[in-house]
């Protein structure tokens, strides 16, 4: 499939009329302000935060085996503060129990937790500081995982599941004789995230982050329909209750602390590498409904209308229980990537995006949209922003500008170019050369047992010995 990528176009003029061109439901204005939309100051939770940018959480594989981070880990943090970026979302997904580590170097709740969690918070104001930028103007959150069916705390997988998932059991065979959870155990775990809440309070961090995306256990527990006890039913009510009951105690062990929720919005079916075309197919079984086994259920992610019903109940309920941060992703890294991430190149375990890139961020603009002006006591964040290169400031202008997100969301694109938020509210060009093009290092990296980082762009990665290991394997995958 033949699409044009964002820096093939050479003026906001001729990138607004391909958006046209196919169609897409965004726009891109035309000249960036300055000291526009996406430098307003905004109200959150009690402070005033000087901009519209937000750092996502990016794990890099890269802390050490009982948890802690990692001098990787530290540099990561300080480009975060570098980014001038107001708020930083997690920062880091931090496992809050051992069996939850999606990777064995996952930062993760242990007895040092509280002093490692203090020096993250350390290097980010040490970024700040090079920057001229104050404490004041910043909230900071960590993110609260367990990666669920995807755990591999050691290496191999180990899942902790919540349903069975006949799809996914193919795709990722359980160990022998593995059962969901019970609701005792799910209560366990519960307690764990409470655990680490109260550390990360005294760390210093402003609030945490709920994870309810990706497809790891909290999302997937928002879609046991057919799960018996406590924590299912087909009712969104009964399936958002562990979620609920976590949030509630956090609350009350921490009442000072805020909380946010990453929620997976929508999810899509299961996608396989076509061996004709090498772009992703759909993945069917047949006999399996997989969308009583997913949360907000969409058939076609290029819907110029998507049905969000159930996001929308989740977020209604989310800011009934005094969550006023809301951060929207959509399907999963493992089964549906093209939608979680859209991306020019995919990951070594990937495929070929199975249409423009450019249609799913506009779905991941569109979900946020509606989500936005659907529950305004929430203030969203949106995601899909770093496929756009060149034209991202011009379009995240455009979408704050109309309340259709209140923060801007980057992720990989911090990893190659963390100053960009910077740049843009002083006024300055654009470093070309830095931005993320979606070469997917930083995924096929982890996948092959290495860390996280741009190795096409950052020259501290690029001069590491697995950047050699990185061409090799995709030399290989390129015959």
């Amino acid at each position: 499939m033949r699409f044009s990528p964002p820096g093939h176009f050479k003026s906001s003029e001729a990138f607004a009329a391909h958006l046209a061109s196919l169609d897409l439901d965004f726009g891109c204005d035309q000249a960036l302000t300055m000291g526009g939309a996406l430098a307003q100051p905004i109200q959150v939770h009690g402070k005033t935060l000087d901009n519209r940018f937000c750092a996502h959480p990016m794990e890099g594989w890269d802390g050490t085996g009982d948890g802690a981070p990692s001098e990787l880990t530290l540099r990561r943090w300080h480009r975060f503060g570098k980014s001038g970026a107001a708020l930083i979302w997690g920062g880091e997904a931090f496992a809050v129990r051992e069996d939850g580590k999606a990777n064995p170097r996952q930062l993760c709740l242990h007895t040092g937790s509280e002093g490692d969690l203090a020096s993250l918070l350390g290097a980010l104001r040490d970024g700040r500081r090079e920057h001229g930028l104050t404490q004041d103007g910043v909230l900071v959150g960590l993110q609260l995982t367990h990666s669920g069916r995807f755990s591999r705390p050691h290496g191999p997988f180990a899942p902790r599941i919540g349903q069975r998932h006949a799809i996914l059991e193919g795709r990722y065979p359980l160990p022998e004789n593995t059962e969901p959870l019970t609701d005792g155990e799910l209560d366990g775990i519960g307690e764990c995230y409470v655990a680490a809440a109260r550390v990360a309070q005294r760390a210093g961090f402003d609030f945490v982050d709920v994870k309810a995306c990706h497809g790891y256990l909290l999302h997937e527990m928002l879609a046991c329909r057919s799960r018996p006890g406590s924590y299912g039913g087909e009712l969104l009510l009964d399936r958002m209750r562990f979620f609920e009951r976590i949030v509630r105690a956090i609350q009350a062990a921490c009442p000072t602390l805020a909380i946010g929720v990453r929620l997976s919005a929508a999810d899509l079916g299961a996608f396989h590498k076509d061996p004709t075309t090498g772009r992703g197919a759909r993945t069917e079984l047949e006999g399996f409904d997989a969308a009583r086994h997913a949360f907000n259920w969409i058939n076609d992610a290029n819907a110029q209308q998507l049905d969000l019903l159930e996001a929308t109940q989740f977020f209604a309920r989310c800011a009934d229980l005094g969550i006023a941060l809301g951060n929207v992703t959509l399907g999963s890294p493992y089964w549906n990537p093209h939608l979680q991430r859209p991306a020019a190149y995919p990951p070594s375990d990937g495929y070929q995006p199975p249409d423009d890139p450019l249609r799913f961020v506009a779905t991941h603009l569109r979900a946020t949209r509606q989500l936005a002006h659907a529950v305004p006591q929430i203030q969203f964040v949106g995601t899909g922003y770093t496929y756009l290169q060149e034209w991202l400031p011009h379009t995240a202008q455009w979408a704050v500008a109309r309340g259709d997100a209140a923060f801007i969301g980057l992720g990989r694109m911090l990893l190659s170019y963390p100053e960009l938020p910077h740049d843009l509210l002083a006024g300055r060009p654009l470093q070309a050369k830095l931005l993320c093009r979606t070469f997917s290092d930083c995924t096929t990296a982890p996948r092959n047992g290495m860390v996280s980082g741009c190795f096409p762009l950052d020259p501290y990665y690029k001069a590491m010995p697995e950047a050699e290991r990185l061409k090799a394997i995709k030399q290989g995958l390129a015959r």
